[in-house]
């Protein structure tokens, strides 16, 4: 019972905490500081041909599998494998469409047209070489970013990041449900998301996590985040992703459910390497 008692307290230190104040520490030594503050974003998870985005992957990376997690116990991963018995040896690939009250890069923000928002693609990857690898969260392999400010996406670019122009948005409808679209070189997308059920993560969630440029990119930053508060519903109902184009994530098989995340701070550093 006193253990109990000591668990409800300390969860209810961390609840009294603000946010900002339970973000993990990042490295000392960043070249610019990120600060992403209100997000909201709709999840999606897709499988691909590692062939497909093969030169794009640095030489100290490797892509995790499908049939690699699987084999560890991951519950979608087996029933997606049970499903798809041919697609153990593919890669598992994120994207995001998020949009953010706050959005700053050295206290420099994008102007955002109505609903604007940014969009994310990467990779899990671990390193060849994991008795080396020293940072200090999971590694991520940051494929594209598209961002509808081209003046930003430059920003970005010259800070050593991967970024791209791009027409992405996600608004909000009456009934509750979430819309987005990427509108990008060689992609199209448009995504439908009605969040319910329980929500997961809250106040004691806490991580980092590390995005790897892709190998074709003129930067070699890596970029190194810390979030706090992150929570989760699965899309429910008409849960929708239409992807069309040459863009290799066109090409990618869907894994359900997808996702709407939102309430977390986030805090990121460029690290040169």
């Amino acid at each position: 019972m006193k253990q109990r008692t000591l668990a409800l307290v300390a969860v209810a230190l961390v609840a009294a905490t603000p946010l900002w104040a339970q973000v993990p520490r990042l490295p000392p030594g960043a070249a610019s500081e990120w600060i992403v503050r209100q997000p909201e974003e709709i999840v999606g998870y897709l499988t691909l041909d590692p062939a497909s985005i093969r030169d794009r992957l640095p030489g100290s990376l490797r892509f995790i599998t499908v049939e690699e997690l699987a084999g560890g116990g991951v519950g979608w991963a087996r029933e997606y494998l049970s499903a798809h018995p041919s697609h153990g040896g593919r890669a598992i690939s994120i994207l995001e469409i998020v949009r953010a009250g706050t959005f700053s890069i050295d206290g420099r923000q994008p102007l955002w047209p109505p609903n604007g928002a940014v969009a994310l693609w990467f990779a899990r990857v671990a390193p060849i070489d994991e008795a080396a690898y020293a940072e200090p969260g999971q590694p991520l392999l940051l494929l594209d970013l598209w961002m509808p400010d081209s003046a930003y996406a430059a920003y970005m670019s010259r800070l050593g990041y991967h970024a791209t122009p791009g027409d992405v948005r996600l608004v909000r409808t009456l009934g509750g449900e979430w819309s987005g679209r990427i509108a990008a070189r060689g992609l199209n997308v448009l995504a439908k998301c009605s969040p319910a059920g329980t929500v997961l993560g809250g106040s004691a969630s806490r991580g980092t996590q590390v995005f790897y440029p892709p190998a074709d990119s003129p930067g070699s930053a890596v970029i190194i985040v810390a979030f706090a508060g992150h929570r989760t519903q699965d899309c429910t109902g008409a849960a929708t992703w239409r992807l069309r184009g040459d863009h290799p994530a066109a090409g990618g098989t869907l894994v359900s459910p997808s996702s709407f995340e939102w309430g977390y701070e986030l805090e990121g550093g460029t690290y040169r390497h």
